[in-house]
């Protein structure tokens, strides 16, 4: 293997993390704290990042719910709508959105283009500055295919998320693993 390879990987996650603003993942981990309940949102490979971190807000102890399951109720005001999609235009998300919206949700929006759809309809934007093929718009170049870049620095910038709400609801990952699946 080519371990050039793996250094190359790490800084290009370094350099996209750099730019996310600090102040911008602490207003989002305020929307969060301050939500009835979270509803989580993404499609294809983002949509895992994005299931990753409901798993993490449930284990918070937060009310959690990822759009499209079965069990998931719905949206209403004084809850957050969470959506995680690189090109900020995928159609499905943006009728999602939407209906957040009529219903008097919150919406927090981590994508690359802040000026999509999706960025247009959020009340807080998390730019995360990576390329994706899918928006149009240039964030750099990776020698990742496609959107992998973008879709590793969610799940990145969504466990730093994780470590603010840790500090901000004053809790540990004990008191998280207590609220582990315990059914496997």
């Amino acid at each position: 293997m080519d371990e050039s390879l793996i250094g190359s990987v790490l800084d290009e996650l370094g350099r996209t993390l750099r730019h996310v603003h600090p102040a911008g993942l602490d207003r989002a981990a305020d929307m969060i704290a301050e939500a009835r309940a979270v509803f989580l949102a993404g499609a294809g490979r983002s949509a895992l990042g994005i299931r990753g971190f409901a798993m993490r807000l449930m284990h918070l102890g937060r009310r959690v719910y990822v759009a499209g399951e079965t069990t998931t109720p719905g949206i209403r005001k004084d809850d957050l709508l969470v959506i995680g999609s690189g090109s900020g235009k995928t159609a499905g998300l943006v009728a999602m959105s939407g209906k957040a919206r009529e219903n008097g949700a919150k919406i927090l929006l981590l994508t690359m283009d802040p000026s999509s759809p999706l960025g247009i309809a959020a009340d807080h934007i998390i730019e995360i500055p990576a390329p994706t093929p899918k928006s149009g718009k240039s964030a750099g170049v990776s020698i990742q295919p496609m959107g992998t870049l973008f879709e590793q620095s969610l799940f990145i910038t969504c466990d730093i998320l994780v470590l603010l709400l840790m500090r901000k609801l004053n809790l540990t990952s004990e008191e998280m693993f207590s609220r582990h699946a315990n059914l496997e």
